[in-house]
């Protein structure tokens, strides 16, 4: 007998899962049953990363594009629901990070931020769970955060900044979301190993040095805490920010 698994009939929209994070979280969604429908601005990251996933055999769409525009958050929408037939998971893990001193910020950097970390997360929220309300099964929302939204960081004021929004806008639409029976929470990772970390020659020592754990995060660390929080484990977890970062944010050595 076939045992059942964790995602089973569950229809996951995973952002921002080219590479990285996103990738994991939306690799295991699919080994553990889940319906995948996985979203990179770049065709052939997304393509390459659908394709691992199907190799494994998970089952992955994908669906190309910029997830700040209008346009690709109603298409994404509409193209999971017609070919899966509804839609239970948000994990809105796309965004940019715009490194820069603050007294040299440039209003060009700032656009871009927000319109990818704040436009696109709350625009495209909103259009996924009109459609959990329609469907009235509930769902689960996971939006991406970071440690610099708890604790400051050198060069990523903006950064920061637009993470403790994504923070809160989880706490605050546990008001709206909640009586849909619709939970929303942030994970939040630390210090992480991904293929962009992994160009700095020093990552690995310097967190490993500065981080109680002993060690910076793996992407399996982060996917693992998105998982529990998008899973019927967690439905009555909500507002919540679960920081992934083996403690540093609790004692806050800086590493530079």
């Amino acid at each position: 007998m076939m045992q059942n698994k964790l995602f089973d009939n569950q229809v996951a929209i995973v952002t921002g899962a080219g590479v990285g994070i996103g990738f994991e979280v939306a690799r295991q969604l699919a080994l553990q049953g889940a319906k995948v429908v996985l979203n990179d601005i770049s065709g052939d990251l997304a393509q390459s990363a659908g394709l691992k996933i199907r190799e494994q055999g998970g089952l992955c769409e994908t669906f190309i594009g910029d997830i700040s525009e209008m346009e690709i958050i109603k298409g994404i929408v509409k193209f999971t629901v017609n070919t899966f037939g509804k839609l239970d998971i948000l994990v809105a893990n796309a965004g940019v990070t715009t490194f820069g001193n603050f007294w040299e910020y440039q209003p060009e950097s700032m656009q871009k931020l927000l319109q990818i970390n704040l436009f696109g997360t709350f625009f495209l929220t909103q259009a996924v769970t009109k459609q959990m309300v329609s469907q009235g099964n509930g769902g689960s929302i996971l939006l991406t955060s970071s440690v610099t939204a708890h604790a400051a960081h050198l060069n990523l004021a903006a950064y920061g900044m637009t993470k403790a929004a994504i923070d809160q806008l989880a706490k605050n639409l546990i008001v709206d979301l909640a009586p849909h029976n619709i939970n929303i929470n942030t994970v939040v990772p630390g210090a992480t190993l991904t293929e962009r970390t992994l160009e700095d020659t020093e990552y690995i020592e310097t967190w490993s040095r500065i981080t109680p754990s002993g060690r910076p995060s793996t992407i399996n660390d982060i996917a693992n805490a998105a998982l529990f929080l998008v899973s019927p484990l967690s439905r009555q977890i909500m507002g919540q920010n679960l920081v992934v970062d083996g403690g540093w944010v609790s004692v806050g050595v800086s590493p530079y």
